[in-house]
C-alpha cells in the first residue's frame, strides 16, 4: 500500500505487538523490519532494518505500562525514522499515558501531558494520532496535527448488537464523564443517569449519589480509562442499591492495574468491556467478564486515510 506522497512504513514498538501487527494485517501490509531492544543495562537499542527514505512513517506505541520505557521507545524509534530520512512521521499512540496529568492538581506540581507532548514533537513526530484522550484539550498541548480517534462507534456497534434498548440506560461514572455518556446515549438513543461521587483520595472513590430513576434498567457506565477499578465497582454497587436490573461498562482504555482484574471479577458488574490499545494482562485475560473489544480496523482507517490526505473526522460522521 501506498500513500499520496510515498510509501507506508509501519514500524511497531513492543508496547503492544499484538494491535500492531493486527493494524498492518487491516492495512494489507507487513510491519517493517525493526529491532527494538535493550542493552544488559536497559538501554534501548533501535535500529530500522529496511529503506525508509521519503516513506510515509507510522510508528505503532502505545505509553502504558511500564510508561517510562514505552515512552522512551517511542521518541526512539522516532529519531531512527528521522536520521533515516522518513517524509513524514506519524506516531499512532492508541494510550496516551501521563494523560491524567493535565493540569496542576496542587501548589508546586507538574503538568506532565504537556511535558510528553513537548517531549514527542522535539524527538521528531510529524503528527500524532490517539484515541479517546482524558481530556480533549490535551490536543493542545501539541504544536502539530493531532487526530483524537474515539472508541464510541464500536462500541456503539457492539451495544446494538447485545442489548435491548428499550430497557438501557447509559450511566456517567462522575459528573466529569457526562459529555461522554451524553454522547453515546444521544447515538443509542437511551436515557442518561449520572453516579455523584466524592474521591478522598488518588485511586480511592466513594458513591455518594445517584442522579436518575435507574429502577429496571440495565445500566451501562461509559469512560475511557479503568485503572484500579475502584469507581466502576462503587458505582455499580450503587446502581443495584437503587434497583437496577443489571450493570455493565464500557470503558476505552483498560489500565487495570496493581489488583483490578480481580476487583472486577468479585464486583456485581455484569460485564466490563475495554479495548486493546492496551496490552491485556494475563489476569484480564483469564477474568471471566472482562471482554476485549478490538480496535485495529478503526486506526487503520485511519492511517490509510491520513497517508491518502482524506478526511479522518468522516469516520465518526
Amino acid at each position: 500500500m501506498s500513500g499520496k506522497n510515498g510509501s507506508i512504513k509501519l514500524v511497531a514498538g513492543n508496547s503492544n505487538p499484538a494491535l500492531a501487527q493486527a493494524i498492518a494485517q487491516g492495512l494489507h501490509m507487513p510491519l517493517t523490519k525493526a529491532v527494538v531492544r535493550r542493552f544488559a543495562d536497559m538501554e534501548i537499542f533501535v535500529e530500522v532494518q529496511e529503506n525508509i527514505r521519503g516513506s510515509d512513517a507510522f510508528i505503532i506505541q502505545s505509553t502504558s505500562f511500564p510508561a517510562n520505557d514505552n515512552l522512551m521507545e517511542l521518541l526512539i524509534i522516532t529519531d531512527a525514522l528521522r536520521r533515516s530520512s522518513a517524509r513524514r512521521i506519524t506516531a499512532v499512540i492508541p494510550y496516551f499515558g501521563y494523560a491524567r496529568q493535565d493540569r496542576r492538581s496542587g501548589s508546586r506540581t507538574p503538568i506532565s501531558a504537556k511535558l510528553v507532548a513537548n517531549l514527542i514533537t522535539h524527538a521528531g513526530v510529524d503528527r500524532v494520532m490517539t484515541l479517546d484522550l482524558h481530556a480533549g484539550q490535551i490536543q493542545g498541548f501539541f504544536d502539530i496535527p493531532t487526530d483524537n480517534l474515539f472508541a464510541a462507534p464500536l462500541m456503539v456497534r457492539d451495544i446494538r448488537e447485545r442489548f435491548d434498548l428499550g430497557r438501557v440506560m447509559v450511566v456517567s461514572p462522575d459528573v466529569g464523564g457526562v459529555a461522554r455518556a451524553r454522547g453515546l446515549a444521544k447515538r443509542i438513543n437511551t436515557p442518561l443517569a449520572i453516579v455523584d461521587k466524592r474521591r478522598e483520595r488518588p485511586g480511592e472513590s466513594e458513591v455518594m449519589n445517584v442522579i436518575g430513576d435507574v429502577s429496571g434498567y440495565s445500566c451501562i457506565l461509559v469512560d475511557d480509562i479503568v485503572d484500579s477499578g475502584g469507581t466502576l465497582v462503587n458505582a455499580a454497587d450503587a446502581l443495584i442499591a437503587k434497583g437496577a436490573k443489571d450493570v455493565y461498562a464500557y470503558i476505552t482504555h483498560g489500565v487495570l492495574s496493581g489488583g483490578a482484574a480481580a476487583r472486577i471479577t468479585n464486583s456485581r458488574l455484569k460485564e466490563l468491556v475495554i479495548t486493546d490499545s492496551i496490552l491485556p494482562t494475563e489476569a484480564v485475560t483469564k477474568a471471566p467478564n472482562i471482554r476485549t473489544l478490538p480496535i485495529a480496523s478503526l486506526i487503520s482507517d485511519a492511517i490509510a486515510r491520513t497517508a491518502a490526505e482524506e478526511s479522518v473526522s468522516s469516520l465518526f460522521d
